[in-house]
C-alpha cells in the first residue's frame, strides 16, 4: 500500500494500460458469443465499458485524494472561473446520469432528436453516437452523429424503435388526367396492396397488436388502405398507408406505383 501511494503516477499509468486490454477482450468475448446466438447485445458492451471507466476515475479519485484537494484549496479564488469554463462538461455528465436512470432508449434502438435520427451505437459520459438513418427509405446513409449529453436534455426524443421491423408506411401518388381514370382503380390497387401483404400479414397483426398493449394508443393497421382526395390545384391524389417490414416498404411503393400507372396507361392510349 506504501508503494502505492508513493508512485501514484506510474500505478496510476498501469492501471489505465491495464483496463484498457480488459475492455477490448471483454467487448469481444460477449460479441463473439453473442452473435453466434444472434443477439444484439450491444448495450451489454457499452454498459461494461462505461462501468469500467467509472471503476477507474473512482480509483484515480482515491488515488490523488490529497493532491486534489490541495489543488482544489489552492484555486479557491478560480472556483467560479472554473465552473464557468467547465458547465458544457458538467451537463454533459449530468444528462448522463438522466439518461441512465430515465432510460428512454437503449443501445440498438432508433431515435430522432430534432433534425436527426439514427440507431443509437453507443453512449458514454460525454455524448451519444448514432448511425444515421434515411426515414424516406429506411435505409442507413453510413454516416455518424454525435450529439452531446446536454442536447438530449434539451430537445424532445422520439423513440421510433418499433420501425426498425414494422412502419406505417404513407405515400401518395398524383394523377394530372383524373378524369380518364378508370372507375374500380381505388378498389384495384387495394386489392393488389393486400396481395402484396399477404404474405406477412398474420406477422403484422401479431406486431401491430403488440405496439398498441405496450403504447396503450391506438395506430393505423396492420390492413392496407388506399383513399382517393384531390389536390390544392384541383388534381386527383390517392394515398397509401401500408404497416409491413422496414425493409419491404420500398419495395411495395414502388410496385403500387407501377400498378397505377399501367392502369393508367389503357385509358390514355384510347384518349
Amino acid at each position: 500500500m506504501e508503494f502505492i501511494f508513493d508512485n501514484k503516477l506510474l500505478v496510476s499509468a498501469a492501471l489505465v494500460i491495464f483496463v484498457i486490454p480488459i475492455k477490448i477482450a471483454i467487448s469481444r468475448l460477449i460479441r463473439r458469443r453473442y452473435k453466434r446466438k444472434g443477439l444484439d447485445k450491444r448495450y451489454v458492451v457499452n454498459n461494461i465499458k462505461n462501468l469500467l471507466n467509472l471503476l477507474v476515475f473512482i480509483t484515480l479519485m482515491i488515488l490523488w485524494g490529497d493532491e486534489l484537494q490541495h489543488f482544489a484549496l489552492s484555486i479557491a479564488a478560480f472556483v467560479v472561473a472554473i465552473v464557468i469554463a467547465t458547465k458544457e462538461i458538467i451537463q454533459c455528465i449530468i444528462g448522463f446520469i438522466y439518461l441512465s436512470s430515465s432510460t428512454p432508449f437503449r443501445i440498438g434502438d432508433w431515435i430522432q432528436i430534432d433534425d436527426f435520427t439514427g440507431e443509437v451505437t453507443e453512449t458514454d459520459w460525454a455524448k451519444v453516437t448514432l448511425l444515421e438513418v434515411n426515414l424516406a427509405n429506411y435505409s442507413y446513409t453510413g454516416r455518424s452523429v454525435f450529439l452531446p449529453n446536454t442536447q438530449l436534455m434539451l430537445q424532445p426524443i422520439k423513440n421510433l424503435n418499433y420501425m426498425k421491423r414494422y412502419v406505417n408506411h404513407s405515400f401518395s401518388v398524383v394523377c394530372d388526367d383524373a378524369a380518364h381514370l378508370p372507375e374500380d382503380i381505388q378498389a384495384q390497387l387495394l386489392n393488389n396492396a393486400i396481395q402484396y401483404c399477404s404474405g406477412f400479414n398474420d406477422v403484422a397483426e401479431r406486431y401491430n397488436a403488440l405496439i398498441e398493449n405496450r403504447l396503450e394508443i391506438k395506430i393505423p393497421g396492420p390492413a392496407p388502405s388506399v383513399k382517393m382526395s384531390t389536390t390544392d390545384i384541383g388534381k386527383v391524389k390517392i394515398s397509401f398507408t401500408l404497416f409491413c417490414p422496414t425493409h419491404e416498404a420500398i419495395k411495395i411503393e414502388q410496385q403500387l406505383t407501377r400498378d397505377f400507372f399501367v392502369m393508367s396507361l389503357p385509358a390514355k392510349a384510347a384518349k
